[in-house]
């Protein structure tokens, strides 16, 4: 459901027009946090504050880290090179999945990340490959912190599973605040119009806000091997529907990255089509 989610975002990110993209952080996440926070209430205060500190400084590192070094990247590097870097993080996760107690990392998961990255790098290059120069190297550098922060954060996620789902409300608040602090010392503040404010709510309702819910749901109980090479299916599945929508051209590059992730993911998910297949006969 969260990959499904994150591939409308840079649709509904384009329907917001010039809103700054901290205004628009703070904006789409505090719409994420208002909609859990009626079942977070329900624990009370008692809920947040028997929250271990770790799980804190993740929660909201992950999620605010995340975006304030990827926005970081953009300003300073070409937003297709500080794109693909960022896209390591599908294949960060897979990799540091072996460090968590019980996961055994097999080859096929580590090749079908491989193939996920190559089809991402054909999707974001649209086959025209990348030239990383020097002058752009702070932003190189951010995209690769964006890219470890959110693949540390879903495999650390793992790390806290009585940690209820409920509290990402009060993540996506404490983002929202941060974001809005950047936005007030970094940009201008941009008045939405009626169709801005819609497309700033079906992000907080989705991609930026109700993603995180089920995305945290996963890392806790999910494959997260599995998980990590699925991802790739959000920026083919956000390409799919920019060309739907007329807002992008179908290409080579989208075939044969549309094969490269797909394969992918069969090559990762292998070990759980055999055991699935025992179990049926």
């Amino acid at each position: 459901m969260a990959i499904a989610l994150w591939a409308s975002l840079a649709l509904f990110t384009t329907l917001t027009g010039r809103i700054p993209p901290f205004q628009l952080t703070a904006m789409a996440f505090a719409v994420g946090g208002v909609i859990g926070l009626p079942r977070a209430l329900r624990g009370g205060a008692a809920l947040a504050r028997g929250l271990p500190a770790g799980a804190w400084a993740l929660g909201v590192g992950g999620l605010f880290g995340y975006h304030f070094f990827y926005f970081l990247a953009l300003r300073n590097a070409p937003p297709v090179d500080a794109g693909l870097i960022a896209y390591l993080w599908p294949l960060l996760i897979v990799v540091f999945s072996a460090l968590l107690p019980g996961e055994r990392l097999r080859w096929w998961h580590t090749a079908g990340a491989v193939l996920g990255l190559g089809g991402t790098f054909l999707l974001v290059t649209g086959g025209q490959g990348v030239h990383f120069r020097g002058e752009y190297a702070l932003g190189y550098a951010a995209a690769g912190v964006c890219a470890l922060v959110w693949s540390a954060y879903s495999v650390a996620n793992r790390r806290y599973p009585q940690v209820p789902t409920d509290v990402v409300a009060f993540f996506c608040l404490a983002t929202a605040l941060l974001a809005a602090m950047c936005h007030l010392l970094f940009e201008t503040t941009v008045r939405p119009d009626g169709w801005q404010w819609a497309a700033v709510l079906v992000l907080g309702l989705g991609p930026v806000g109700g993603a995180f819910y089920v995305w945290d749901h996963g890392t806790k109980r999910g494959d997260i091997r599995l998980l990590g090479t699925l991802s790739y299916f959000a920026p083919l599945l956000s390409t799919a529907l920019l060309v739907a929508t007329g807002r992008a051209a179908a290409t080579w590059a989208v075939g044969a990255a549309c094969v490269l992730i797909t394969g992918g993911a069969m090559l990762a998910s292998s070990d759980a089509l055999r055991r699935s297949a025992r179990r049926g006969s």
